[in-house]
């Protein structure tokens, strides 16, 4: 592709001018900024040891490290890109990822761990603005035919994120302090702001009404439900505040549904759970990472504070899970092209529970590594069927215009349920366990285990509900096959 077709290209995505720079720039910028957004979800596990015996703290403090952040990038994602449709995806992808690298210097610099949740929290707020706008800013920028491969590489290095993020947190801990997990954005958010500004184009979207009252219902009742799960433990679940949490959250979150049947322009339009493959794949979405975000938060703490494995150790002893989609997902890729997203999907969720299970089977106080191994392998290759086949599937589930609002909804019930992963199953670990012994830690592990293996499968019952791949019937006088129909048919 030459520069001059990439610039007529860009120019007609923008209306603001082409960038000085092109297809190249414009995928570095987006990948590292991805890759930065994408790191924090898991970085913070293998430092949480580190991070109680510095500033202090209980569970449900080490919990609100993981979750503020995940909360707030789920809850503001699609208001984030419906922000940049709305004044400029360029300006608000700046925006974001200021507020990023500004809350990523102050969780680095925290005295304490309430400043340290604080800063975690707006991080996701720079996060939930910046992440979405990658792609739009990405799909600006590249030809129609070359964003497959364009999107791969971007995929590919969220996905190193994913799997690295556990082993980056606990080197970087080890070998300088945890401070450092944190303070790694910041040089890179430096360095991508002046080339954000410019070499990528400015683009806007349709420029439909921002729901707010969505954003706030969803944000409180969220909020609510996280807060009553994450201090049912320490305050007691029949406290006032406790049950207040529960309540009104739940309320709000009906409240929210309600408003996205009826409202004219919802963050979340409820219509699009009518389809089967819509309601099933966004079912088992959020099941699989509630399983998966407690399993390894709880996990990345056994393997140090009872096994006694070093930060990086046991980011390392982490990698059969976390990086084996790295490996897994092509072939699911594959799989998924010739027998349909569905059977992948499925099998992908129910090797995780059974890893999850194997593990909650194996774990004790002195378990050797060889043991565990398994159910590490067993849950990453299930988690690496799940991801690719998981996307298409939500994709071709609705119309090709309402892509974007499927694509945002998907992303946040993630997060959604990584939040709620961590506050489930760090509850039931208060509650049938705790920090004294190693002994203790694992009867608290044990079932918490259980109950993620159990949410994880009852996921893969959920993809089981999407309906079979169809290839559609060509018509009598079709000489070729539509290219749409047929992508969409895997």
């Amino acid at each position: 592709m030459s520069q001059q077709e990439s610039t007529q290209f860009e120019k007609s995505g923008s209306g603001t001018g082409a960038p000085r720079g092109g297809v190249v720039w414009a995928l570095v910028i987006t990948s590292v900024a991805g890759f930065m957004a994408a790191l924090d979800n898991l970085v913070v596990t293998t430092a949480l040891p580190s991070i109680r015996k510095d500033l202090g703290g209980a569970l449900d403090d080490l919990e609100w490290t993981v979750s503020a952040y995940t909360l707030t990038f789920a809850v503001l994602l699609m208001f984030g890109a419906a922000l940049g449709d709305r004044f400029g995806r360029r300006r608000l992808f700046l925006a974001g990822l200021t507020v990023f690298t500004g809350a990523s210097a102050a969780a680095a610099m925290a005295p304490g761990i309430d400043s340290l949740i604080a800063a975690r929290a707006v991080q996701g707020v720079g996060a939930a603005i910046m992440m979405p706008l990658t792609l739009t800013l990405l799909t600006a920028a590249v030809p129609a035919a070359k964003r497959g491969m364009a999107f791969g590489i971007w995929g590919a290095v969220n996905g190193l994120a994913v799997a690295s993020g556990p082993l980056i947190g606990g080197s970087l801990t080890e070998h300088i302090s945890w401070h450092w997990i944190f303070w790694l954005n910041v040089p890179l958010g430096l360095a991508l702001l002046p080339l954000a500004r410019l070499r990528l184009a400015e683009s806007y979207g349709t420029g439909a009404p921002l729901d707010i009252t969505g954003t706030l219902l969803a944000s409180g009742g969220l909020f609510g439900v996280v807060y009553g799960l994450v201090r049912g433990p320490a305050d007691g679940w029949t406290s006032s505040l406790v049950l207040t949490g529960l309540i009104a959250g739940g309320a709000l979150l009906v409240a929210f549904v309600v408003h996205g049947t009826r409202a004219k322009n919802p963050m979340l339009p409820m219509r699009l759970f009518r389809s089967r493959a819509f309601a099933g794949i966004n079912t088992a979405s959020p099941l699989m990472f509630l399983g998966m975000f407690g399993s390894i938060f709880l996990l990345s703490q056994y393997m140090q504070g009872v096994l006694g494995y070093s930060p990086t150790e046991a980011g390392l002893r982490m990698l059969p899970w976390t990086g084996m989609p790295m490996i897994a997902a092509p072939v699911a890729g594959i799989l998924s092209d010739r027998i349909g997203g569905r059977p992948v999907v499925a099998a992908g969720l129910f090797l995780q529970a059974a890893g999850l299970g194997y593990l909650a089977l194996v774990v004790t106080a002195d378990a050797s590594y060889a043991v565990q191994l398994p159910g590490l392998i067993i849950s990453g290759v299930g988690m690496g069927l799940f991801f690719a086949p998981a996307a298409s599937l939500v994709m071709s589930s609705v119309r090709p215009s309402e892509q974007g609002i499927a694509s945002g909804a998907n992303n946040a019930l993630r997060e959604v349920g990584g939040a709620l992963g961590i506050a489930v199953m760090g509850s039931i670990f208060a509650a049938q366990g705790g920090y004294e012994t190693g002994q203790t830690f694992v009867d608290g592990l044990r079932p918490a285990l259980v109950v993620g293996s159990a949410v994880v499968a009852l996921a893969g019952f959920a993809a089981l509900l999407i309906p079979a791949a169809r290839r559609p019937a060509p018509a009598p006088d079709a000489t070729e096959p539509d290219p749409v129909l047929e992508k969409a048919a895997h």
